[in-house]
């Protein structure tokens, strides 16, 4: 069994909470983390591949981390929010 550092631990944690925040904004079941970008293009109707996507335009490519980002801090900030209400 390969044993994971913490940060490893905390990264694939956090790659799980994007998947799911991203499937409940979208209204689309997404299996894998990978798929977070792919379906967040997908739905702005950014032609974007799995791999050699070096023609992207960089508006594009912010529009699609701006998507993801913006929806994330948005629930982290949530939750630290409902964590501070039950420690009071």
């Amino acid at each position: 069994m390969v044993q994971l550092s913490r940060s490893q631990e905390k990264r694939n944690e956090l790659n799980q909470l994007k998947k799911l925040i991203i499937s409940e904004v979208t209204g689309r079941h997404i299996q894998y983390p990978e798929d977070v970008s792919m379906e967040v293009a997908k739905q702005l109707n950014i032609p974007l591949k799995k791999t050699g996507n070096g023609d992207i335009r960089a508006t594009d490519a912010g529009k699609i981390g701006g998507f993801i980002g913006g929806h994330m801090v948005k629930e982290l900030v949530r939750m630290a929010q409902d964590e501070l209400a039950r420690e009071r």
